[in-house]
């Protein structure tokens, strides 16, 4: 699609890595020892959606929202960080196909900036990418940390990158749920989509997706043509 000097933002979860289920398990664990509830997260749902945004709804769920939230948020996430390596080193993760050859390809000569764009907490983002040996294929970013709402964090990323290398002459957002379609589009972004999450390729393209992908392995072919 590009062959010029472009801004690639990235999801992570079911977009680079499947991480078993490490993720929601130490959020569980974590709201757990906090306030005692043994699932405070049950129908609550994760897919696309921020931390901020799960974290909040599952604090409102418990009845817990009449306190200080920032103080509740702060409590959790230093206790959900201290347990999220725990749960990646228990749980079955993997890095999804294609996505080392992907980013090998697109960081060569560093001609295009890669950044993420993703609900994660930028303390969680880290910690699972580290875990997978991904996080220094990333130069910027949007996390979840401060909104829950998925085309502001993209801009945010957007604006980030802007700053700090100027202008790209394309941007692109790949993800693999329809939140980061809409948001890629609310963002005037190629909006990326990959099946290798929990969303099914018809319902990506049906949200307006410009490219609907099986799974990252060759994307270099659509995304670098020029």
């Amino acid at each position: 699609m590009s062959a010029q000097r472009a801004l690639f933002l990235f999801d992570i979860d079911g977009t680079l890595i499947n991480t078993g289920g490490a993720g929601s398990a130490a959020m569980r664990a974590a709201f757990r020892a906090l306030w005692g509830h043994e699932d405070g997260f049950r129908g609550i749902e994760f897919t696309g959606r921020s931390d901020l945004a799960i974290i909040r709804d599952a604090l409102g769920a418990a009845g817990l929202r009449d306190g200080d939230l920032t103080d509740a948020l702060r409590r959790f996430r230093r206790a959900y960080y201290r347990r999220l390596p725990h749960t990646l080193k228990a749980s079955p993760g993997r890095v999804l196909p294609g996505v080392v050859e992907l980013l090998e390809r697109l960081n060569e000569g560093r001609a295009h900036t890669l950044g993420l764009g993703t609900g994660n907490f930028r303390a969680s983002a880290a910690i699972k990418l580290r875990h997978y040996g991904l996080w220094d294929y990333f130069q910027t970013g949007g996390f979840g940390d401060r909104t829950a709402d998925r085309a502001t964090l993209v801009a945010q990323a957007i604006r980030a990158s802007r700053r700090a290398f100027g202008r790209h002459d394309d941007v692109f957002v790949i993800g693999d749920t329809v939140h980061d379609v809409r948001a890629a589009r609310a963002n005037h972004a190629v909006a990326v989509a990959v099946a290798t999450g929990t969303t099914p390729a018809a319902d990506l393209e049906a949200a307006g997706a410009d490219l609907v992908l099986a799974t990252l392995e060759g994307a270099e072919k659509h995304l670098l043509r020029g």
